[in-house]
């Protein structure tokens, strides 16, 4: 088969790589987009979309669970656990027709399936790959192929059927009890899923005293608390060492510096980090090294050999959806804009547990380290005498930090309801350079939650 040239090979068809083919290609550029599986990346396929998909379910089941606080009686709440994948996986498979349907017919971006490796330099400018049995050689590449589950060295874990971030949607059983080793966001947020569908939920955290290590003290020991109050258990230990068969009653995981050293679940799920999918990609072929998987980029997305970028995932840093569609905005600008856009940027994130958290910018031991002075405010939403008592969300808390001299916003977290959304108010300030005096001053709608962000910092 003779080789087709591109001026740009996108690898991967997640949040970056599509729509910056699409980009691409509209200023009148040569593009292929190869995917070697399912466009949309792990938001649409087994992250974002269908994780929220099932968290909503779940927040139906928690709420009619609650009706009797507000004066409605439901006399049973049963969970069909297959029809609440089903759902999910609905949404995953619209998703992924429309992103199907749009680049199937098209020629420019040309869509390959196919495996993509690296086989060196071109002769003239640029690089040869092949992506299938399909040889390409194109004068950049842009490389946006994404994470899987890192599957830490647990002894025995081969031997066992476990759960992950990535085949979670095809497991229809409803577990009894799930060990869900990970005490960060997605062990956290699915530990909440399954425990609000029926499954008794242990979470094994490693290496850390508290959940959700990035966090300060006070949002991470609140976060727990309301999980806790829902009945999740969680265990601190070094690490989890040991796992094996149970005979019919499931598994055993054997902890390090635990008590008790030993549990016993009819499930596990693992959500101990990301690992990114570099180490098939002949990246060696053309020069390019990795750093544990990971591909070194500067400001502007380009790694260390001219010509390759790197998007999403794979070049360290932030590991969120909505960074990696911002990252096509700067590879297009570096492509073929004028150069401006770089990974200087405020990047907010979310954990949607219910209540969700809302985070943006340093937290206060963070600003602290830094050597900002400091002036921290904060809101305990169960004194909130508005609209969070009258909806029954009471829980949680909002935390502002700023610089004392300035007033301007350092960081952020607002655990609350739909804290997810909130936070932008603090995240458009921060990326207007205005103080906190703003939203002080302003005049917000009663009752709404969002006077909650305004009395926070009051």
């Amino acid at each position: 088969m003779d080789s087709a040239t591109y001026d740009v090979l996108i690898v991967g068809g997640g949040q970056a790589g599509i729509p910056l083919a699409y980009k691409l290609a509209g200023e009148g550029m040569s593009v292929a987009l190869a995917e070697r599986k399912d466009l949309g990346g792990s938001c649409v396929n087994f992250g974002c979309s269908p994780t929220k998909a099932v968290i909503a379910s779940a927040k139906v089941a928690h709420q009619a669970r609650r009706a009797s606080e507000y004066g409605i009686e439901i006399p049973e709440v049963r969970v069909d656990f297959p029809a609440v994948l089903e759902r999910a996986r609905g949404i995953v498979e619209l998703k992924r027709s429309g992103l199907d349907e749009g680049l199937e017919g098209s020629e420019n971006p040309l869509l390959i399936r196919g495996h993509a490796r690296f086989e060196g330099r071109h002769a003239g400018e640029g690089f040869r790959l092949r992506v299938g049995e399909r040889p390409v050689t194109a004068r950049q590449v842009v490389l946006d192929t994404g994470t899987r589950t890192l599957v830490p060295p647990i002894e025995g874990i081969e031997g066992v059927d476990y759960i992950e971030s990535g085949n979670w949607l095809e497991k229809t059983e409803l577990p009894e009890h799930v060990a869900v080793v990970g005490g960060s966001y997605i062990g956290l947020e699915m530990a909440q899923f399954y425990r609000r569908m029926g499954s008794r939920v242990t979470v094994v955290v490693g290496n850390y005293d508290h959940v959700a290590a990035r966090e300060d003290d006070d949002i991470s020991e609140a976060l727990r608390d309301i999980l806790e109050d829902e009945g999740i258990e969680f265990v601190f230990c070094e690490r989890a060492q040991k796992v094996a068969p149970d005979g019919d009653r499931g598994l055993v995981l054997t902890l390090d510096g635990a008590d008790p050293t030993e549990i016993r679940a009819s499930h596990l799920f693992l959500a101990t980090g990301r690992k990114p999918n570099t180490d098939d990609l002949g990246l060696e072929t053309v020069g390019l090294e990795t750093d544990r998987g990971i591909v070194e980029v500067d400001g502007r997305l380009a790694t260390g050999v001219e010509g390759i970028w790197a998007a999403g995932d794979i070049r360290g840093g932030p590991m969120f959806t909505h960074t990696a569609w911002d990252d096509h905005r700067i590879l297009f600008s570096q492509i073929a804009g004028d150069g401006s856009r770089t990974t200087e940027r405020v990047v907010p994130y979310a954990v949607f547990t219910d209540p969700d958290l809302g985070r943006v910018g340093m937290t206060e031991r963070e600003a602290r380290e830094a050597g900002y002075e400091v002036e921290v405010m904060s809101f305990d939403m169960a004194k909130e005498k508005g609209k969070a008592l009258e909806i029954g969300e009471t829980k949680g808390l909002i935390k502002v930090v700023a610089d004392a001299s300035s007033g301007l916003i350092l960081g952020a977290a607002v655990l609350a309801s739909g804290g997810s959304e909130l936070v932008h108010a603090y995240v458009d300030l921060m990326n207007a350079g205005a103080p906190v005096s703003v939203i002080r001053e302003a005049v917000h709608i009663h009752p709404t939650l969002a006077e909650d962000v305004q009395s926070a910092v009051a």
